[in-house]
């Protein structure tokens, strides 16, 4: 009996082409919110137990009884574009190691939203050189984050793909798995050629209202596993990530299958739902940041308040390419005087400081020092955010060398290391600093260090939607705040360029 062969590889980057900073080689190396950059077996190693799609392809190809052959693992924190030294050395690598041969299909982990400098469609670009390599018959199937910008040239190249289909995305693995069967099938020669169609969404959709425990993106995807199933095809629903100035951002179905027009048939079906039907119902309510606190704080303050109010930072949301420094929210909260209100139950976090972090846990637990915390960052328009925070005595309440075991429903069995990290009080808020970037996406980060959020009446999360899975149940209410930020909650409030007529920004 002769053993399949599969070569594996991942890349990973979520790219909005506003905000402040690109990704460097650096970033890769680093990974920050990814696990670090990997190559053979120790990517192998590395990859197989986390929550990753290629962790659980890795595992559904044991199952299979495959060998596996390991190049790249390459994952950077969102940003602007990918460097184009950093794209170049993760593609040479893949295709140098492809050129050794001796493999019988082929599967790539990807986000598929990245844009580098000089490819607009990274991903694209990358599978053209990997098609190059392999040939036009060998089975190509590659996994894509639920936002990724679908393209054309990725359709083509690729012999199928899959999405996740929760956000926040606890169902990476289930991916992968999906992914491993779908290679599967095509390796079987009479029921390898399936059929591809294709329909792209004539609207960006903003990230809050991609949140799959919320409507309307519950229901059409729990309409999408029914259409699957009855007619017996694989579809996926791309939500786009729309912050990517380039022609083909956006939202993006497409399945495959036996019968063209079964396929057809199931991909209209869900278009119509999605851009017809429910299409209005693409909105989510944005407050402004004294609006959000004042409305929190009156929450927090009801007879019947047992649990934490949480706001989301969405616009300096370092899973959408924020740097997680800005501090609307925070001068919000000191206007609001929430920490004399709300005595002790008042936290924000993670602000990415290192100089302020640092200097917190130089001054050491207990200490009080003056601190300046955050930074105006510029944003689209020619504007600012706002000044950092001058805090005249700011107390250190703990310290952390920022090495944090997760155990929620996306993190679980992952480490992060966030540097040096502190914990201070400022005017009664406690503001978690930390000297790299995370989104705050687990109870684990605020209780690095000494916050117990279900304790807590009001928490400020720089995050989107992914600290959902993790806040909802302890959460008595969520709110979602404009604070200024360079990850724009509204795509409409971006200056595109070079979306196609007939595009619009808004549903």
């Amino acid at each position: 009996m002769t053993t399949t062969t599969v070569f594996i590889a991942g890349f990973h980057h979520e790219t909005n082409t506003f905000a402040p900073s690109p990704a460097d080689w650096a970033a890769f190396e680093a990974g920050a919110g990814y696990p670090a950059y990997a190559r053979g077996d120790a990517m192998l190693a590395q990859m197989a137990p986390t929550a990753q799609a290629l962790g659980g392809f890795i595992g559904e190809a044991v199952e299979h009884g495959w060998d596996l052959r390991p190049s790249v693992w390459a994952g950077a924190m969102p940003s602007n574009r990918v460097t184009a030294d950093a794209f170049a050395r993760i593609c040479d690598e893949i295709v140098e190691d492809l050129q050794r041969g001796g493999f019988d299909a082929v599967f790539i982990d990807l986000h598929g939203a990245a844009v580098a400098e000089g490819a607009d469609d990274a991903e694209g670009e990358l599978l053209a050189r990997i098609r190059a390599v392999v040939g036009p018959a060998m089975p190509l199937v590659t996994t894509l984050d639920l936002h990724a910008n679908v393209t054309a040239r990725m359709l083509d190249q690729a012999t199928a793909m899959t999405a996740y289909r929760t956000y926040p995305h606890v169902d990476m693995r289930e991916t992968g798995v999906r992914a491993a069967r779908m290679l599967a099938r095509r390796m079987v020669p009479a029921a390898a050629e399936r059929a591809l169609h294709a329909e792209r969404v004539p609207f960006l959709l903003p990230l809050n209202a991609q949140c799959t425990l919320m409507q309307p993106a519950a229901s059409v995807i729990t309409l999408l596993e029914q259409i699957e199933a009855q007619h017996d095809v694989e579809l996926s629903f791309a939500m786009g990530f729309s912050a990517a100035d380039f022609a083909e951002c956006g939202p993006v179905l497409f399945g495959y299958g036996i019968d063209p027009a079964r396929v057809r048939s199931a991909v209209q079906q869900l278009h119509t739902e999605v851009a017809v039907t429910r299409r209005a119902d693409w909105k989510v309510e944005l407050l402004e940041p004294d609006d959000a606190i004042e409305r929190a704080i009156a929450l927090a303050l009801a007879p019947e308040a047992e649990r934490p109010v949480v706001i989301a930072d969405t616009q300096d949301n370092p899973g959408a390419g924020g740097d997680a420094n800005t501090t609307g929210l925070l001068h919000a909260l000191l206007r609001a005087q929430a920490g004399a209100r709300l005595p002790g139950g008042v936290a924000i976090g993670l602000l990415f400081d290192p100089e302020a972090a640092q200097a917190a846990c130089a001054a050491g637990v207990g200490a009080t020092l003056p601190l300046s915390i955050g930074r105006a960052v510029g944003i689209v328009g020619g504007r600012t955010t706002e000044p950092a925070v001058r805090a005249g005595a700011a107390r250190v309440l703990a310290v952390s060398d920022g090495v944090v075991a997760m155990h929620g429903p996306m993190t679980a069995g992952a480490t992060m290391r966030l540097g040096p990290s502190a914990c201070v009080e400022v005017e009664g808020i406690r503001v978690l600093l930390a000297s790299a970037k995370a989104q705050m996406l687990d109870l684990d980060l605020y209780r690095y260090l000494g916050v117990e959020p279900e304790q807590m009446k009001l928490l400020v999360n720089k995050s989107s939607v992914h600290f959902r899975a993790a806040f909802a149940p302890i959460a008595s209410h969520i709110l979602v705040a404009k604070a200024p930020g360079p990850m724009a909650a509204d795509p409409g409030d971006l200056p595109w360029t070079k979306l196609p007529a007939g595009m619009a920004t808004r549903p």
